[in-house]
């Protein structure tokens, strides 16, 4: 097994990042955005509740994309969100009905971190 290096942080062994990313017609970007506003009200008291989250970002570019990248202490707790009504039946609802097109989903083991 390799060791796993940290600069800044420290972090369970078993740590994973969640990436899930969209796309969407750039000239909608004003509603995409605010639509991620208004999804984020439901969304974040429904993620803080599950067990595991260490961090969770979320950003949507004028470019015509938009990711959530969210941090957890294993695979499993990070597949939480994947049955997560607020997150798979809400949200992708009312960010589909902006035209937003989601990506898969993948989780990646933590190999090392490093923070300025």
């Amino acid at each position: 097994m390799t060791e796993r290096v940290t600069l800044a942080e420290s972090l369970p062994a078993t740590s994973v990042v969640r990436i899930s990313r969209a796309t969407f017609d750039p000239v909608r970007f004003s509603e995409v955005d605010a639509a991620s506003k208004r999804t984020s009200q439901y969304i974040i008291p429904a993620v803080r509740r599950l067990p595991g989250l260490l961090r969770f970002y979320s950003g949507v570019s004028p470019k015509g994309s938009m990711v959530q990248v969210s941090v957890w202490d294993t695979d499993e707790h990070a597949a939480q969100l994947n049955t997560l009504k607020e997150m798979v039946v809400d949200g992708r609802r009312d960010m589909e009905a902006v035209g937003v097109t989601f990506s898969p989903i993948f989780h990646y083991p933590i190999d090392w971190t490093w923070t300025v």
